[in-house]
């Protein structure tokens, strides 16, 4: 099992509802695959750095998952494929990337 980490942007357009039911679907995804979540975040809206499809902001979310390498192209598929993705990148992690982002979560739940 390979350590990935997926952050993608959700259309700022979008009710909470349908946010919540489109991370759902992702989560789903993942899950039927034999993932194991390691961490979910969930950023907010943001402002962009350019305007994607003549929008300025959008709804990030983070997943930090572990899975068999033969899931991620089909789930970056379905992420091409659901029109209310607007960017989204997974990365696979090494041990000293694996080891930041715990730290970065540690800080993260003192902070809260």
């Amino acid at each position: 099992m390979n350590h990935y980490e997926t952050v993608f942007i959700l259309n700022p357009v979008l009710s909470e509802t349908q946010i919540k039911e489109t991370v759902k679907k992702f989560e789903d995804f993942l899950t039927s695959k034999g993932a194991e979540f390691v961490s979910k975040e969930d950023w907010g809206l943001k402002k962009l750095a350019y305007p994607i499809q003549n929008k300025k902001s959008g709804f990030y979310h983070l997943f930090e998952f572990q899975v068999a390498g033969e899931a991620i192209e089909p789930f970056e598929l379905e992420f091409r494929r659901d029109e209310r993705v607007m960017r989204y990148l997974t990365v696979k992690l090494d041990k000293h990337a694996i080891a930041w982002a715990e730290k970065r979560r540690t800080k993260l739940k003192q902070k809260a």
